[in-house]
């Protein structure tokens, strides 16, 4: 196991810049360097946090030697080109949701991992969420019995986000929905079904390409009997943000939330007479943390509460300071992180080929080869 701390460079700097304390905090990790392309407010993160490393093009960033690896956040058409860059450069890679926008990009990346021995951590938010943990402890613990179905939804208005949201398509960005039902069973995605609903003003549909405003698709999941839904819109539908998250059992069910705000529920089976539904409370799982950097599950600890990921994303869950810790000791262990490579892969590919589905009325789309091959790191 490696001692040396591990040497980071954090590119994107608005939601990213939230990870730099941690990642300071965490006892094997130190952040050396930091790139946004506005030199000012670089330097004015920098300043912050007392990081002498500082570039504004990220190529500088990876012909540094003293980088070990690179924490990217910056826009998700520069995720794929950024990512192999790295990787050519001999740079482990955590990555911000989604891996890529393309297939060919997700194979890219996978066979580049594959030939380099590098580690690849797409940084997907919810499956290291209080929620997702609260509901694995559970089915770990048999308290679900048997998982019947699985279900998601992320609704979210783009209005007032950056510009580039308009040319997203709902499902290509769909894997907040698309892992927790994966990763709660060990499984990986096998095919999907997929249809739009409805449309999106024509300016939207001009620039995204797409001119369904929701897009449900039904995920069959691999050597299982289960299936997942999952839904997604990102312009013109009435409906409060949502990150949803619903698992049916045998012995009790899980189901988020319809408002914000309020406690999820738990339904208990009382055979033969009826279910019994129970508004719980989450317990935050910071526990799992070593001690310096546990304090970062809290709401309180996050810089820019402004920022709108945040406004709409809960804090994430707390799930920043778990991200933090499965990367770095991934990297401190010499083995995968959770999602590795493939996974991520698979898990971004379900929304690609969930489109693609649409387009052909909800014909079936199996995933790519690659998608499935080698057995992939639980979350």
């Amino acid at each position: 196991m490696s001692v040396q701390p591990v040497r980071m460079a954090m590119i994107g700097l608005g939601f990213g810049a939230e990870f730099i304390p941690i990642y300071q905090a965490h006892p094997n990790a130190e952040v050396v360097a930091v790139c946004r392309r506005n030199e000012v407010e670089m330097n004015k993160t920098a300043d912050q946090f007392g990081i002498s490393g500082r570039y504004t093009e990220f190529e500088q960033v990876l012909e540094a030697p003293n980088v070990d690896c690179v924490h990217i956040n910056s826009p998700i058409g520069d995720h794929a080109w950024m990512s192999l860059r790295a990787l050519d450069a001999g740079k482990h890679v955590m990555c911000t949701v989604p891996m890529a926008t393309t297939i060919d990009e997700c194979r890219q990346i996978v066979e580049k991992v594959q030939d380099t021995g590098l580690k690849y951590m797409m940084a997907e938010t919810v499956v290291y969420s209080r929620e997702y943990l609260f509901i694995k402890d559970l089915y770990e613990r048999g308290e679900l019995g048997k998982i019947q179905y699985l279900a998601a939804s992320h609704p979210q208005d783009m209005d007032g986000w950056p510009s580039y949201w308009e040319s997203m398509i709902p499902m290509h960005y769909a894997t907040h929905v698309v892992s927790p039902c994966l990763a709660l069973t060990d499984a990986l995605a096998e095919s999907v079904s997929c249809f739009g609903s409805g449309t999106v003003s024509d300016e939207i549909a001009r620039k995204s390409g797409c001119s369904f405003a929701v897009e449900s698709c039904h995920i069959k999941l691999h050597n299982s009997d289960v299936t997942a839904h999952i839904w997604r819109f990102l312009h013109d539908v009435a409906r409060q943000y949502r990150e949803s998250f619903d698992v049916y059992g045998t012995k009790k069910s899980f189901e988020w939330t319809l408002v914000e705000n309020e406690p999820h529920v738990i339904h208990t089976a009382k055979k033969p007479e009826h279910e019994i539904a129970e508004k719980i409370e989450i317990p935050d799982f910071a526990h799992l943390l070593p001690e310096p950097i546990q304090r970062f599950t809290l709401p309180a600890e996050i810089h820019d509460s402004n920022h709108l990921s945040f406004l709409q994303g809960g804090g994430h869950g707390g799930s920043h300071p778990h991200l933090v810790h499965e990367f770095i000791s991934a990297i401190c262990e010499d083995r995968d992180p959770a999602p590795n490579a493939v996974t991520s892969a698979n898990w971004t590919c379900v929304g690609i080929c969930a489109h693609e589905s649409a387009l052909r009325g909800g014909e079936l789309v199996r995933l790519p080869d690659f998608t499935h091959q080698n057995a992939y790191a639980s979350v």
